[in-house]
């Protein structure tokens, strides 16, 4: 069984930064795409950024590229996400997840394993 364990949200003032960490069980984590995704309330769950199995692409919502950063190391089997310059409408809950591939990772249907979230609060 997959696990995936989110760490490093919180409460942060408008302009600060967090860095969230995903670490990944099992011996296999370079194998897979990893992204990240957040969900508001009341809203969807949406796409933030991705990663290829070795790391060497990355794509991001349009929005956040600017401000966004997602890196992993495969060696301590942990994908991460830099956010910068955070505003009140980054508060969500951010979720990691597992992908078998390494297209469509901006859709919540190319990944098969999903960690519980770190809740992200941003205040103004």
């Amino acid at each position: 069984q997959v696990q995936l364990v989110e760490s490093g949200g919180g409460l942060v003032q408008a302009g600060g930064s967090l860095r969230l960490s995903c670490a990944a069980s099992g011996r296999t984590f370079s194998n897979y795409a990893m992204g990240w995704f957040r969900q508001a309330p009341g809203k969807e769950r949406e796409f933030v950024a991705a990663t290829s199995r070795g790391g060497g692409a990355t794509y991001y919502a349009r929005s956040l590229k600017d401000r966004f950063t997602i890196s992993r190391d495969n060696a301590k089997n942990t994908v991460y996400l830099q956010m910068n310059g955070l505003k009140p409408e980054d508060t969500a809950v951010y979720y990691c997840a597992r992908s078998s591939v390494d297209s469509g990772l901006a859709s919540r249907s190319s990944y098969d394993y999903w960690g519980q979230g770190t809740q992200v609060t941003v205040s103004s």
